[in-house]
């Protein structure tokens, strides 16, 4: 389902047509040479094919603006009340009317249905599925645009809207209710936010709130399309708020919630591809506690670089964080603070209880701390890891610096060889790097061994703001050392983070990985770790079916993205090896990711396809083909030598975005870099690359030239000799092949010339 208003827009019509007839749905679309008025009583046949000599006329069916959307949904056990305030405006200078069209959710069960247009309660029309579909194919039919058949598969209100006066705005209110479904316990809300292809402009204000109360506590609250921010409100309710502006939103809304009553709640999403291996998204969460939650007593040291080159507002801000991180120690806590320049010196001789003494005397300490002198990284980590901590509790480092090491050992190879021959306990290590005049392999591969994250801090950012969130997460540990195991019956494997990191309250850990081909409808998951020194373990059941399951097809993305951030981590940091550079480039054709390598393949692949004009059938290109249209070989080229440098802004910009892959637990965080990937004459003026990409159960669709696409699939070795079959658009073919297999809808929604790959055949429609 898309949004209803971008519906709206693509039914407007003209009220002083004098032919209109009752009961039928008419289209009125702008052309170059005047007004165009098409209908669907009686349907009209479909037209041959367009010859290849003479262009479409250009049509213009969205005359109407989205100026605002704002949404509120109300959760209530598995009851969903969404209600929808939009604003549009007609910019033409004649008086419109139309038919909205609202298509059902699929599976939901609506219990409340009202529309408010400009204050005044209007009736809308139920159609039921079989009735939708004939509506939205023949509007395929007299438009030629196939967007509406992505909802051939569900029903329809339509309502009447008059008048839509010149040069106005109207406002749309819209309200219904749903049961939400139920996976192995997991709830699913999706909100209808792919609205790119029907929008002329961009959508200039969106606000999506959603409030949940359970009926038991919840635990996990997770969006995998959009980040979002979740406020916890006691055990059993949560709000999710979603902001954005100016944007044309190119993926719906959805967001998974759990209730259990274990310690640690657990989430199962599978997603399977017909006839291949399974993906599995698995998230653990603590959830928040009416009672006060079992937390593990940690020790910490706190790091801090306070050489010369931290002085003036670096050194104040780091000060800042410093002090909110030593009030905000936990009852049982041990921590200290070493401060280093020339040399290191630590606030106490050892690991002191978090009292309110001790926590004094650290506040002083703070207030007292100069920069002055050198880089002595070597002397830092050594005190650090020199404390006493207990072997039945977490010990982490927090490790804030600004500058390459230069006193002492500085060698990068040499200062990673004795950090691991120091680190006898498994210390986490978390590295802040301010600025970009830092080594960043070094501190890297520092949270690399030591299984911690990196952070890094540019000059435009807050490192109050940034420490002291970071420090918020990690300060109350529920459960380390996590171990994640399997029952027999089903084979897991490729799983990514391939290290767990430690579980926090109010935080959680979510888990991608692959499952064989045979899946289990009965699967045990098995999580452990400790608390306090004591071991704990956890018992799950899940389902990893055979079946295939469409509405997860955002799983393998966010599995290649990390699987992508891990090889190109071992790379940037070990050195470059075919075998890993080959993973890289396929996962990122196959699934859409945009790497330092396939970056620069488009130009390649950009420069076969010129050489290929003139052909009678050019071959498809592998990817977008913007990119020499641009002259943007130098960016290419830099994004490439970026992971190879071990300084700059473009190894810390390098960094940040493969951690962001390693990590993504979003489709947003897979696009990383794509920002600076546009075509046009200015930034202002962009079409970046996720413009040119669409993801479809569960791999990526590539747009080459005009409005023709191609699926991955298709040009997967494995399926050059596949057959093929060529289907004019919109043909009774066309249409028998969408009504024998529905789920192709989303693909020959793409548009008019769409190859993709589906029960071990190649369709190629034409027009």
């Amino acid at each position: 389902m898309k949004n209803p208003i971008l519906i709206t827009i693509l039914l407007t019509l003209f009220a002083t047509f004098n032919e209109i007839h009752a009961g039928g749905l008419m289209i009125a679309t702008h052309k170059t040479d005047g007004w165009t008025i098409l209908h669907d009583f009686p349907p009209m046949p479909p037209r041959p094919p367009i010859p290849p000599r003479r262009p479409p006329v250009p049509v213009n069916p969205f005359p109407l603006e989205v100026k605002s959307e704002k949404v509120g949904v109300n959760i209530e056990g598995q009851a969903a009340t969404t209600a929808i305030d939009q604003v549009f405006y007609n910019p033409d200078n004649r008086r419109l009317e139309g038919y909205f069209l609202f298509p059902i959710p699929k599976g939901a069960t609506l219990s409340d249905f009202s529309m408010f247009i400009n204050g005044k309660e209007t009736p809308a029309e139920l159609l039921d599925a079989d009735k939708a579909r004939k509506i939205y194919e023949d509007i395929v039919r007299q438009m030629r645009d196939p967007a509406l058949l992505e909802y051939s598969q569900q029903g329809l209100f339509k309502v009447r809207i008059f008048p839509i006066e010149p040069r106005s705005e109207t406002r749309i209110k819209i309200s219904y209710s749903q049961l939400l479904e139920s996976d192995a316990g997991t709830m699913e809300y999706i909100y209808p936010l792919d609205t790119k292809k029907y929008s002329a402009k961009p959508l200039q204000n969106l606000s999506l709130l959603v409030n949940i109360e359970a009926n038991s506590d919840l635990k996990t609250v997770y969006s995998p399309t959009h980040e979002v921010e979740v406020i916890r409100k006691g055990s059993k309710q949560a709000k999710v708020g979603f902001e954005a502006a100016k944007v044309k939103p190119d993926m719906d809304f959805k967001l998974y919630f759990n209730t259990d009553n274990q310690a640690i709640g657990a989430s199962v999403l599978s997603f399977k591809p017909r006839k291949k291996d399974g993906f599995f998204l698995l998230t653990f969460n603590p959830g928040i506690a009416e009672q006060e939650q079992e937390i593990a007593e940690k020790d910490i040291t706190f790091v801090l670089d306070v050489s010369g080159s931290m002085s003036g507002e670096k050194l104040e801000k780091a000060k800042e964080s410093l002090l909110f991180c030593v009030n905000n120690l936990n009852k049982g806590d041990h921590f200290n603070i070493v401060r280093f320049s020339t040399e290191a010196r630590s606030l106490f001789e050892d690991l002191e209880l978090a009292d309110k003494g001790n926590i004094a005397e650290a506040r002083t300490f703070i207030e007292d701390l100069k920069a002055i002198g050198g880089t002595n990284i070597d002397e830092a980590l050594e005190t650090a890891l020199s404390a006493k901590s207990r072997k039945d509790r977490p010990y982490m480092v927090v490790f804030i610096t600004d500058g390459k090491p230069t006193i002492g050992v500085t060698e990068e190879d040499d200062l990673l060889k004795k950090l691991k021959e120091n680190n006898s306990e498994n210390t986490r290590i978390f590295t802040f790097g301010i600025g970009e005049d830092i080594n960043t392999h070094l501190l890297d591969k520092i949270t690399e061994h030591t299984k911690a994250f990196r952070s890094y801090i540019l000059p435009d950012e807050d490192i109050e703001v940034k420490i002291s969130n970071f420090y918020t997460k990690v300060s109350s540990p529920v459960l380390t050392d996590l171990k994640l195991g399997f029952s027999r019956n089903v084979s897991v494997f490729q799983t990514y983070p391939k290290d767990l990191p430690d579980l926090f309250r109010g935080s959680s850990v979510t888990v991608l990985g692959r499952y064989d081909n045979k899946g289990s409808d009965n699967v045990s998951v098995m999580l452990s770790g400790k608390v306090n020194g004591q071991s704990k373990s956890f018992k799950y059941e899940a389902s990893l079916s055979d079946d295939t399951h469409e509405k997860h097809d955002f799983i393998p993305p966010l599995w290649a993205s990390r699987a992508v951030g891990y090889l190109l981590d071992q790379i940037r940091l070990h050195g470059e090896d075919k075998e890993l550079v080959e993973e890289v480039v396929n996962l990122a054709k196959e699934y859409g990711i945009v790497t330092p390598y396939t970056s620069y393949l488009i130009l390649e692949d950009e420069e076969m396809r010129r050489r290929d004009i003139g052909r009678a059938s050019p071959r498809p290109i592998e990817q977008p083909d913007f990119w020499q249209r641009n002259g943007n070989m130098d960016m290419a080229e830099e994004e490439y030598s970026g992971m190879k440098r071990k300084e700059g802004a473009s190894s810390v910009r390098s960094s940040q975005e493969i951690q962001s892959l390693n990590k993504a637990s979003n489709i947003g965080q897979t696009r990383q870099g794509q920002s600076r990937m546009y075509s046009g004459a200015s930034k202002d003026d962009k079409e970046d690359i996720a413009n040119q990409y669409r993801n479809i159960q569960g791999r990526a669709v590539y747009q080459n030239q005009g409005n023709s696409w191609v699926d991955a699939e298709v040009l997967s070795p494995k399926n050059q000799n596949a057959k093929r079959q060529r289907i004019a658009f919109a043909s009774d073919e066309y249409f028998d092949l969408l009504e024998n297999e529905p789920a192709v809808s989303e693909f020959l929604s793409l548009g008019n010339n769409v190859e993709f790959y589906w029960e071990g055949v190649v369709y190629e429609v034409f027009e």
